[in-house]
């Protein structure tokens, strides 16, 4: 079974807070969900990993908690405590792209929302369905509203707009999650499903401008555009053989948080810090995260590298 996080005697942990669900894959069933993406990615780059979570003492659960145990991944108490574990069929389409069709329940462990784990981690992460559906959504931003300030914070986009709800309902957190964050990464699907008929661009330049301290914006093949206070610079897709896009997002988040904490440019401060990180600092951070989502794209499923796979 998942290891069970304990009281953390020191902030150098990274939490990591949203769904956890089984990706069925022609017939075949594989761990999954965005952010327990994220949480498997940073502890297999061996960083300590805490994620609040929602699953099954089923059979699914039971595949969840040996990939979390086996990724070193720590679970907060409670998070079992779901009738049964959500499930994503995954369909590809001929470019390799992955599309899902969910049943899923949100929420999050009472007993974690009403009291958050002290002292506060190197960075909160939370993102997807996790910072959208209903219930759980109200209960991720009062955990991620206690933390700002107190540590830095992540949020990744990662709309899925046949499992969470209309626009109107949406929108309204997934700003809220960006005002509070001091990075954000986005896709350029993302935001042009958030803002209709706005360009991509033109959207993360405005969460910048309104404090976000870090916006990444991803393009698929035409690489990511960095948007910092000082800077924005481009990074180039690198060229790698796809197998298949399952969790490659997810890596390059993992990524990205894995190099910039190896920075010192997470934890207390994190926002002003971040603000005014050289562009030297900002292309090493996204050239590793990109190379660990290359890993990821290289291989079937959300399979994301060890640490002793990167160059």
């Amino acid at each position: 079974m998942a290891q069970i996080a304990q009281q953390p005697d020191s902030g150098d942990y990274a939490l990591v807070v949203g769904e956890s669900l089984i990706d069925v894959v022609d017939g075949s069933r594989y761990a999954g969900g965005s952010p327990m993406n994220v949480a498997v990615g940073l502890a297999r780059l061996g960083r300590p990993a805490h994620l609040a979570t929602w699953f099954g003492r089923d059979k699914d659960g039971a595949l969840l908690a040996n990939h979390l145990a086996q990724s070193h991944v720590e679970v907060v108490p409670g998070s079992d405590g779901a009738n049964h574990t959500s499930t994503a069929q995954v369909r590809f389409d001929e470019a390799g792209s992955a599309s899902y069709v969910f049943d899923l329940e949100w929420r999050l462990p009472a007993s974690f929302v009403n009291d958050v784990t002290a002292p506060a981690p190197v960075v909160a992460h939370t993102g997807s369905i996790a910072a959208a559906l209903q219930p759980g959504v109200t209960d991720v931003l009062t955990v991620i509203e206690g933390l700002a300030g107190l540590t830095a914070v992540s949020f990744d986009v990662n709309v899925r707009p046949n499992i969470i709800g209309p626009l109107a309902e949406v929108l309204p957190f997934a700003e809220r999650f960006a005002s509070l964050a001091d990075i954000v990464k986005a896709s350029d699907e993302d935001l042009a499903w958030l803002y209709p008929g706005v360009p991509p661009l033109v959207s993360a330049r405005r969460w910048a401008s309104e404090g976000t301290a870090l916006v990444v914006l991803t393009k698929g093949a035409e690489g990511v555009t960095a948007i910092t206070g000082s800077d924005e610079i481009d990074v180039p897709a690198p060229t790698v053989q796809v197998v298949d896009t399952v969790g490659a997002g997810d890596a390059f988040m993992a990524g990205l948080l894995h190099a910039l904490w190896g920075a010192g440019l997470l934890g207390p401060g994190a926002r002003d810090a971040l603000r005014s990180m050289d562009e030297t600092a900002l292309r090493q951070a996204l050239s590793v995260a990109t190379q660990v989502a290359a890993i990821t794209l290289s291989r079937p499923g959300a399979n994301p590298p060890w640490a002793a796979e990167l160059r």
